[in-house]
């Protein structure tokens, strides 16, 4: 297997990420990003609350180029969940094609487009048909219907994150994808809320972050699911029923997936994250691989990554996910939890 990693333009003082490409790069074979302040699922890349980093398209353009001459394939992402007014308009259609024409100026090109929208995979394959065109992780696609659906539009597909630890489901995935000539891929190191009801809410609210950034807001709303739940520590167990994959226990996804995506384009320390995944080990607290990683939310408790019981994997991935009728998440999490203040 090879990763998918998400791409960080770096600040002053900060590693170049294509040195930490250069560092794994046997391991890596794909890069995402971000194009600019074009919406996706993040935040936009070069303006914040009206300041433009002015340098940001230049460097960017510079580490991608640097990317892209290791020979690791680059995945440009059209992934927010709306675009308003423009979601099926030439406008938005415009804006795609300008893009991935002014990479392949400046940087060699792309070879994925990943999108969450079905008008943006139409002007993919209608104006670059050698383009790979990959459904976002966003889309929740996890059937073999989701995917049939959408065979004309999309080359690959993210697996809805739900099925990560349900083996014989990816596998029937996997038979339809091999015989449509389609390819999977998996999302390890999410640290969403498992069928999060806000799901679709937090995905708009970071489509229009820039818009919503400049209103004035409600001061005592906090608008993640998550977030919310974590104020209480009889939630914390629920961190254990949700769908990421343990550095240990990605072996068992060989044959199933020749891509493995990790979300490193937030997260503080992405090389640290790739690093454990390549190494499939990992000594510290199992939420500072995550994107988001919650680790602030238990603080100053940790949940011991080399603590989990040894039938783990194989308790998690043939139980029936019915969490409220099962105990085996809280039990766990009384024997990983640790107070690194004494």
């Amino acid at each position: 297997m090879k990763f998918a990693v998400g791409f960080q333009l770096y600040e002053n003082g900060e590693e170049p990420f294509s040195n930490i490409v250069a560092a794994y790069r046997e391991h890596i074979g794909e890069v995402f990003f971000a194009w600019q302040d074009i919406a996706t699922c993040r935040s936009a890349v070069a303006t914040r609350h009206g300041y433009t980093d002015w340098t940001a398209q230049s460097r960017t353009e510079e580490e991608l180029r640097a990317i892209h001459a290791m020979g690791v394939r680059l995945d440009l992402l059209f992934n927010a969940n709306c675009y308003g007014e423009y979601a099926i308009s030439q406008k938005l259609e415009n804006t795609v094609m300008s893009v991935i024409e002014h990479l392949q100026e400046a940087v060699g090109g792309v070879e994925i487009i990943t999108t969450t929208s079905l008008a943006v995979a139409h002007a993919v394959k209608k104006h670059f048909p050698l383009i790979e065109v990959r459904a976002s992780v966003n889309m929740r696609i996890g059937s073999v219907k989701g995917m049939e659906y959408v065979k004309d539009l999309f080359d690959s597909f993210h697996v809805q994150r739900e099925y990560n630890r349900d083996l014989a489901h990816l596998q029937m995935l996997k038979e339809w994808a091999e015989n449509a000539g389609k390819r999977l891929i998996l999302l390890a190191n999410s640290g969403c809320f498992v069928n999060c009801s806000g799901q679709i809410f937090h995905d708009n609210l970071v489509a229009h972050e820039s818009e919503i950034c400049e209103m004035q807001n409600m001061k005592d709303f906090t608008p993640y699911v998550c977030w919310r739940a974590l104020k209480s520590p009889e939630n914390w167990h629920m961190l254990l029923e949700n769908t990421w994959i343990r550095p240990e226990d990605l072996h068992h996804y060989e044959g199933l997936f020749d891509t493995v995506k990790l979300a490193t384009r937030m997260h503080t320390l992405p090389g640290m994250v790739i690093d454990a995944y390549v190494r499939r080990s990992y000594y510290g607290n199992l939420l500072d691989l995550f994107e988001p990683g919650f680790g602030r939310a238990l603080a100053p408790y940790i949940i011991d990554n080399h603590s989990f019981p040894e039938n783990w994997f194989t308790k998690v991935t043939s139980c029936d996910k019915i969490c409220h009728r099962c105990g085996y998440c809280k039990e766990v999490l009384a024997s990983v939890l640790v107070n690194t203040e004494g």
